[in-house]
């Protein structure tokens, strides 16, 4: 689960381009669509939606899970652990 929630952190920060942020600066439980947080947008959560699909292969079938799976980086790698079938 580390090395996952690692690599999250890195896919994250690609997908969206957040040049000022480094793995180092994400923790694990903090969360995303806060102001306290990353302080991520809806435009984001599209991103982290096709960075699911692109690299875990995995799609939402219920678009009102995605608070709760995108609430941290921790909340999305439990949700690719339960849910993933095969890396794309």
């Amino acid at each position: 689960m580390e090395k996952l929630m690692s690599d999250l952190k890195a896919q994250i920060i690609e997908q969206l381009n957040l040049q000022e942020i480094t793995p180092e600066n994400i923790g694990n439980d903090q969360t995303l669509f806060s102001k306290d947080g990353l302080g991520l947008d809806s435009i984001d959560a599209l991103e982290l939606i096709v960075l699911l699909q692109q690299h875990y292969n995995i799609r939402i079938a219920n678009p009102e899970e995605g608070p709760k799976i995108f609430h941290s980086v921790r909340s999305m790698a439990e949700y690719i652990t339960a849910n993933q079938t095969a890396k794309a």
